[in-house]
């Protein structure tokens, strides 16, 4: 029997409808793989979380323990689960993801109920993400609402659950997700907004955190306290409905008012030291470990001399104006600065560089350059002690003119007008006496007074002519003080510094002080000098501050046209320099001397650094001895005699000097 060669040839029909659903099936799977390959080609490796540390705020406190300041870019304090109250937990699970302990990362019908929904609306506009989705968003996605973005999110989640706790993923979100105005994390919220430790939150507050979840930028308290509340209305009576708090417990927590904490007196807080450190720390260590690493610096700065400084600044400046008022003076607002060091260890333990709070702008204390007037005259004493000079020695104070100096013939004057003759050098400085500083710098040489400033830490630009002596080249506070800082510390000069120590996130020391130090001038002649400004509080110009207890030595300042009045001056433990002038350089008004403008601050200043500070004394080397002598003329006389003083004298005439400074 033959057969055509069209039957020969056909397939069954089953056949076709295999092959066919063969390719469908094919294309689909590779389609699913295409799809599946270009959402997950270029996906964060989840590996990275094991040594994942999210940027964390470094916190600065005073040497006294005191929280000064918050930097941060983003507002993140990381804790762990342990330290988060219960009921915030519940809170944010009961809102969030009641099924957060159960599912696998997604939640099938969720996003099943909400693709109905978006199909409906006809966009993408609800979620139903999971936390483990929140946090993959989070951590490694953009927030833009598309679905392939929704669909690596869902991957990522996955990703997520396989390889971490549940607790685990719980501590990530809650340190990571952002809780609006700045505040990332539950521990930062916690700051934020109610200014306490999160394990000290009470349940309405934990509400309200947990309901800031959904939309913080429109939830924040800060930004509306109605909505605010109304948000963590909605959390408690779902808190409520599940069972996780009672009808009593409700009842109190739906009663509490929305309150949060003022930020004022954190952000008054030594102010422009807080800006001085902040600076510091960026020069030690870059803006990102000192914005996002976690850090815990400790300062130099005493918070408790530094109230006091700030309010010794407040009360004299009050006290000015009302002097300035009363002379019909429409000056601009006059300004001050204050700056205190540990004689010691080179420490500043108070620092105010204005009236205002808004260091960014000006620190008077450190970067204001102004002339010291008189306040520079120790300097050019302290040189000629260092030269052999004897505090006893006499030098003339008479009318004197001076030739060819600035191309010009100069005649200085003394500030009363008033000339004594011989005199000690001693009284000189005491009285604070134009001439005799002069006559003194022209025997030294304006040069080596020059030299000599630098080696007590003056770095600014200086002058070498005669006018030096009278404090005609502008300096900073912070100089001029180190500077005094060497005649109490035997002859050491110690540069300043804010910063004791830094510590990373988890406690270890990365960077410690360690000061520049250098010996800028013979012990013996630190002693006399020190002794001789004693006389300026005891015999001079400082004589109102005769009444605080010492011992205590310094010096005033004016310069012309009362533009800036001045005191700096020193116990064995602190000194201190307070400056007082305008901004724009005019005058203070008449007779608005160093004495009166500024002593009377930095006397109010010293009273409140004094308390708790053992008592001691100038120190006194070996070969430095007190003699009887006449205040004046500096002649050895009896004990007791009228006019008769104990003054320092270095006894050896081969005593010691700086190298640099022998003729």
């Amino acid at each position: 029997m033959f057969t055509s060669s069209h039957s020969l040839t056909r397939k069954p029909r089953g056949g076709r409808w295999f092959i066919g659903a063969t390719l469908i099936t094919g294309i689909l799977c590779g389609l699913t793989a295409g799809a599946f390959l270009a959402l997950t080609r270029d996906l964060p490796q989840i590996q990275s979380l094991e040594s994942f540390k999210p940027s964390a705020i470094t916190r600065v406190y005073s040497a006294d323990q005191v929280l000064l300041a918050e930097l941060y870019i983003e507002r993140r304090d990381p804790v762990n689960l342990a330290q988060i109250p219960e009921a915030l937990k519940i809170a944010l699970l009961t809102t969030e993801d009641r099924q957060f302990y159960r599912h696998s990362g997604i939640a099938v019908r969720g996003i099943l109920r909400a693709a109905l929904k978006n199909l409906l609306r006809g966009r993408l506009s609800e979620g139903a993400s999971t936390l483990t989705q929140q946090l993959a968003k989070t951590l490694f996605l953009t927030p833009r609402k598309t679905f392939v973005r929704k669909m690596r999110e869902a991957v990522l989640a996955l990703q997520l659950e396989r390889r971490y706790t549940k607790d685990e993923l719980l501590t990530l979100y809650l340190n990571q997700i952002y809780f609006g105005s700045g505040a990332y994390g539950v521990a930062a919220a916690a700051r934020t907004y109610f200014n306490k430790a999160i394990q000290d939150l009470s349940l309405s507050e934990c509400a309200l955190i947990a309901g800031l979840a959904k939309a913080p930028s429109r939830y924040s308290p800060l930004v509306s306290p109605e909505l605010a509340r109304q948000r963590r209305d909605v959390v408690l009576r779902q808190m409520r409905a599940t069972g996780a708090i009672d009808q009593t417990t409700y009842d109190k927590a739906i009663e509490a008012p929305v309150s949060v904490a003022s930020d004022k007196d954190e952000n008054h807080k030594a102010t422009y030291f807080r800006h001085y450190v902040r600076g510091a720390l960026e020069d030690i260590l870059g803006d990102n470990l000192v914005y996002k690493g976690g850090l815990t610096v400790y300062t130099t700065l005493s918070y408790r001399t530094q109230t006091a400084a700030q309010e010794a600044i407040r009360e004299g400046l009050a006290r000015l104006e009302i002097r300035m008022q009363l002379n019909g003076m429409p000056a601009p607002r006059p300004q001050a600065a204050l700056l205190a060091l540990d004689v010691n260890t080179g420490g500043i333990i108070s620092m105010v560089g204005g009236r205002n709070n808004h260091p960014e702008n000006y620190n008077r204390a450190v970067a204001a350059r102004r002339q010291p007037g008189s306040a520079f005259k120790p300097i050019v004493y302290a040189l000629a002690i260092e030269r052999g000079f004897q505090q006893t020695q006499t030098i003339l104070d008479a009318p004197v003119v001076f030739q060819h100096h600035l191309e010009t013939d100069w005649q200085p004057e003394n500030f009363a007008k008033s000339y004594s003759g011989e005199i000690s050098l001693r009284w000189a400085l005491a009285q604070s006496k134009n001439i005799p500083a002069v006559r003194l710098i022209e025997k030294l040489g304006p040069s080596s007074v020059v030299q000599f400033a630098h080696h007590l830490g003056i770095n600014s630009i200086m002058h070498p002519n005669l006018s030096l002596a009278l404090g005609t080249s502008e300096v900073t506070l912070m100089e001029l003080t180190a500077a005094y800082a060497v005649f109490a510390n035997q002859g050491k000069y110690i540069k300043p510094y804010g910063i004791l120590e830094i510590r990373n996130r988890d406690g270890n020391i990365i960077w410690n002080a360690k000061p520049e130090q250098s010996i800028a001038m013979a012990r013996a002649s630190a002693a006399v000098i020190t002794d001789m400004l004693t006389a300026v509080i005891r015999e001079g110009t400082a004589r109102s501050a005769g009444l605080l207890p010492g011992p205590l030595a310094g010096k005033t300042g004016t310069t012309s046209q009362f533009k800036d009045a001045l005191f700096v001056g020193y116990s064995p433990n602190v000194a201190a320099g307070v400056w007082v002038g305008n901004d724009d350089n005019t005058t203070l008004g008449l007779e608005e001397t160093g004495a009166r403008a500024a002593l009377p601050i930095w006397m109010d200043f010293m009273q409140h650094a004094s308390v708790d500070q053992p008592r001691m004394f100038f120190d006194i080397p070996d070969d430095v001895r007190p003699v009887d002598v006449d205040s004046k003329t500096g002649s050895l006389t009896r004990t007791g005699a009228a006019g008769a003083v104990k003054a320092l004298v270095i006894e050896s005439t081969n005593r010691a000097t700086v190298e640099s400074f022998k003729r």
